[in-house]
């Protein structure tokens, strides 16, 4: 599909949509994004889908096929200004960036990536005690950054 316009991405937002409701609703489940697609939900929910006028920087793409993670290159330490520039726009823009180069083993990553796949393989009731919106926690689980990734690919729901 190819779109001329954010509006002809996302459909229009019925004025009586009440996203605090939806949203504290979804919340209030503590199952986050994983709960959804446990629970089978086949459409993106409103909540994250953001309004047409949001997306008036984004530039709709071919299906997604022209949307680019930004990338951050942290071997190149003599150009400590750029390096920060590109964190900041990519942070602004998107929401967030791929870093390359940054020197943390392979290993080290695996691992990572190993323990996020234990922690959300998890039954839902352990993942809902780490459920929230509170970014004073030191842990937390929460949706918002899917919120962003919808925004940065205008995820058509």
């Amino acid at each position: 599909m190819v779109a001329t316009s954010a509006t002809a991405v996302l459909p229009l937002i019925p004025a009586s949509y009440d996203r605090a409701s939806e949203l504290q609703a979804f919340d209030d489940t503590k199952a986050g994004v994983k709960g959804l697609v446990d629970a089978g939900v086949q459409k993106i929910p409103q909540i994250f889908v953001l309004p047409p006028e949001s997306l008036d920087d984004v530039k709709p793409g071919t299906g997604g096929s022209e949307f680019r993670v930004p990338v951050v290159d942290l071997g190149d330490q003599t150009h400590h200004r750029e390096i920060v520039d590109k964190v900041r726009r990519a942070s602004e823009t998107c929401g967030f960036f791929q870093v390359v180069n940054h020197g943390i083993p392979l290993g080290v990553m695996e691992e990572m990536l190993q323990g996020l796949r234990r922690f959300y393989g998890q039954d839902a009731e352990v993942k809902k005690q780490y459920y929230t919106r509170d970014v004073t926690r030191k842990v937390l689980e929460s949706s918002t950054q899917y919120e962003t990734i919808a925004k940065c690919a205008s995820v058509q729901p």
